[in-house]
């Protein structure tokens, strides 16, 4: 992320993506600022919408799930991982709404010793905190002791500050020892730090 980004999440780490990208292009030459408003703008929309709670589940109640709390066969795993984005050109920048994709190196430590490459494409709109992204996802490595590799598929939106985020394996693209894999990933970011919870089942059976 540029240096401009970064001093304006520290300024205001609780206001809007928009609000954020705004500041830095108050401080930059107008020239560049359609350009950095673009670029960046698929990566504050992944920052943004990393807070992830399961369908019909209050954010309250999300924290005081346990392993208790896991449906009949699941398991859970839970980690942190680092991100290294790779920020592509826009491609579409009509009516004010903007349009780009990045690509996001992982490396995952925890439960889940793997490493994944995702690729993202994202949309930041004229109107404060409305925003979407989509993502495909491959993990490779290994799960609680077991090898192989699967796809997550990401979907997030921000309605004017309300962010949803969805993250589930795609139906059978698990391998080696992960085939049959199946399950939700909900994601966290605390002080930099990026930490994640995946529930998930094998083959119908622990």
């Amino acid at each position: 992320m540029p240096v401009i980004m970064q001093k304006a999440f520290r300024l205001h780490p609780h206001s809007s993506v928009q609000s954020a990208l705004h500041y830095s292009c108050d401080k930059i030459n107008k020239g560049r600022m359609k350009r950095i408003y673009a670029i960046v703008a698929v990566q504050l929309i992944a920052s943004a919408c990393v807070r992830s709670v399961p369908p019909n589940v209050s954010v309250r109640e999300e924290s005081q799930m346990t392993t208790s709390d896991l449906q009949n066969g699941y398991r859970r795993a839970t980690g942190s991982f680092e991100v290294k984005m790779i920020p592509q050109p826009p491609y579409d920048t009509t009516d004010g709404i903007s349009l780009g994709r990045v690509t996001i190196n992982k490396r995952f430590q925890g439960d889940l010793d793997a490493t994944s490459v995702v690729e993202m494409l994202g949309a930041m709109t004229s109107v404060k905190g409305s925003a979407g992204y989509v993502a495909i996802e491959r993990i490779a490595g290994t799960l609680q002791g077991r090898s192989g590799s699967f796809v997550m598929q990401h979907s997030g939106t921000m309605t004017r500050g309300d962010a949803q985020l969805t993250v589930s394996v795609v139906p059978d693209t698990g391998t080696g020892e992960l085939k049959g894999i199946s399950g939700k990933m909900t994601i966290d970011i605390t002080d930099g730090k990026h930490t994640f919870t995946l529930d998930y089942m094998l083959g119908g059976a622990p």
